[in-house]
């Protein structure tokens, strides 16, 4: 304390500054500080101003964010779902293309089959047809044989005929021949 106390001692005394002078003085300071500050005032206007612009940005954006966001949710449910019906199409054309394959070899089997059923009965019409040529040569042989019988049987009526033409011939000759034996 004794410094302090020096130190006021030995403190030259100011002299006092006239009320006009300090009004002026601290009015220059006041106009100095307001020149001065204006600048930063502005500034710091100018910075609020952006501030605020910002931060409706920052909500634009935010908001925009947030549908981005929905609309990404929405997208995904989307490729999800069509993934699936890609999925369940592809399972379907799979199953259409087994089933037409199948289909085909069903196909070609009964192709197959037809083609063998056509073969059996043209082997069957062939044989139907030689056995039914046989049977009309039978018949026509039997024909050829009824009608040489006829023939025969006509021909032996003919023959037995003159046999027993023969026959009475001959007993009248016989007759006649003891009937002469007997004149003699």
């Amino acid at each position: 304390m004794n410094n302090n106390a020096e130190v006021k001692d030995n403190a030259v005394a100011l002299p006092e500054i006239p009320a006009a002078v300090a009004t002026a003085l601290s009015s220059w300071v006041q106009q100095v500080a307001e020149q001065t500050a204006a600048p930063a005032r502005a500034a710091l206007a100018q910075l609020e101003t952006e501030a605020e612009e910002l931060r409706e940005t920052s909500a634009e954006l935010e908001a925009a964010r947030d549908q981005a966001l929905a609309a990404s949710s929405e997208l995904e449910a989307e490729i999800e779902r069509l993934n699936t019906e890609l999925r369940d199409a592809r399972k379907v054309a799979a199953d259409a293309l087994v089933s037409k394959a199948k289909d085909q070899l069903a196909i070609d089997g009964k192709d197959r089959q037809l083609a063998d059923l056509r073969a059996q009965l043209e082997r069957n019409v062939a044989a139907q047809a030689a056995e039914s040529d046989a049977r009309l040569a039978a018949e026509m042989e039997l024909v050829g044989a009824a009608t040489a019988r006829d023939n025969f049987e006509s021909e032996l009526k003919t023959l037995r005929g003159q046999l027993d033409k023969s026959y009475a011939e001959r007993s009248t000759l016989r007759a006649e021949l003891e009937s002469l034996r007997a004149k003699k």
